[in-house]
């Protein structure tokens, strides 16, 4: 066998791979739950941000679109008006010079950046700016691996985790829920007990890292009900993978109802900076540790795990 006949084959099988591979990854990519809404991230009307940014990232896919048109089809017509006719030899003229179209060149890859540039920053600055009363402010406390949860704006709170830390596959039904309700401006304080965390809710589009000691801030308006999945999107330790929650934004009634179950279970107050490990004073807040108590829980109905202490 010559070796242009092996090197032919060699060739075709890798091809054959590629495509086994590329429909492969594409088939795998379809049980995500993410990918269940085909080639949008989320549905519109979850928040008022995640609309924004469904446009900004529409404009985005068509702009690309149109350059990536135009591209191929000046690339596709270069190979066929400049190919190498029959009989010819020798390369065609390398230097040529054509002022109007270098001008065009320069013009437009220019124009395209500064428009996206502009749309992304007034995006950015509408979804980052908070909101002057929010309806509910709610203080997110990160730790391995579970999430604490202040109802400032009713003086509440909850906690608690999926209920084993073996690396299995998180049950939503065991995991943390953050209540929320609907068509209410809402505020999130994030911050971290122990290590660097980041919360995500991938149907709002949007993630705030969370820093010991710091505080960032989300601010959405709810805008239909239902029920998402969150979880931490920062590599924190031996069990992240276990470190999620869900997000229930529900009817004012139904709001209402769990804050007073709350209360009802005695779970008045917030769950401070004294329980975080290394004793991180909250932003603006001035806070002296007392030895020991770093990492304990209120005296609550809730699992041993949720100690914050490795």
């Amino acid at each position: 066998m010559s070796s242009h006949t092996r090197t032919g084959s060699r060739r075709r099988r890798a091809a054959r791979t590629s495509a086994i591979a590329v429909l492969a990854a594409t088939a795998l990519t379809g049980c995500s739950e993410e990918a269940k809404l085909g080639w949008m991230p989320t549905e519109r009307g979850v928040t008022d941000n995640a609309d924004m940014i469904l446009d900004l990232w529409i404009g985005s896919w068509i702009a690309a679109l149109a350059v990536g048109l135009v591209t191929w089809g000046l690339m596709l017509w270069c190979m066929i008006a400049y190919r190498r006719r029959k009989n010819e030899t020798g390369y065609p003229r390398q230097v040529a010079y054509h002022a109007p179209l270098e001008v065009f060149y320069t013009i437009v890859p220019i124009a395209l950046i500064m428009s996206l540039f502009f749309f992304t920053v007034r995006t950015q600055a509408a979804i980052t700016t908070p909101h002057d009363n929010p309806d509910v402010t709610v203080q997110v406390y990160g730790k391995q691996w579970a999430w604490d949860f202040n109802y400032l704006t009713d003086d509440v709170w909850d906690t608690g985790i999926q209920g084993h830390l073996d690396g299995e596959e998180g049950v939503p039904e065991r995991v943390p829920t953050l209540y929320l309700p609907v068509d209410s401006d809402i505020e999130l304080q994030v911050t971290s007990r122990d290590v660097i965390h980041s919360f995500w809710v991938p149907a709002f589009l949007e993630k705030a890292d969370m820093f010991p000691g710091r505080t960032n801030t989300i601010s959405i308006t709810t805008g239909r009900e239902g029920s998402y999945f969150g979880k931490c999107a920062e590599f924190c330790g031996e069990y992240h993978s276990e470190m999620l929650f869900n997000v229930n934004v529900v009817s004012q009634a139904e709001y209402d109802a769990h804050i007073q179950s709350l209360r009802d279970a005695g779970q008045t107050g917030a769950l401070g900076a004294e329980y975080n490990r290394d004793s991180y004073p909250d932003p603006g807040e001035e806070y002296v540790s007392e030895p020991g108590s770093a990492g304990e829980f209120p005296d609550v109905d809730q699992p041993a795990d949720l100690s914050t202490t490795n």
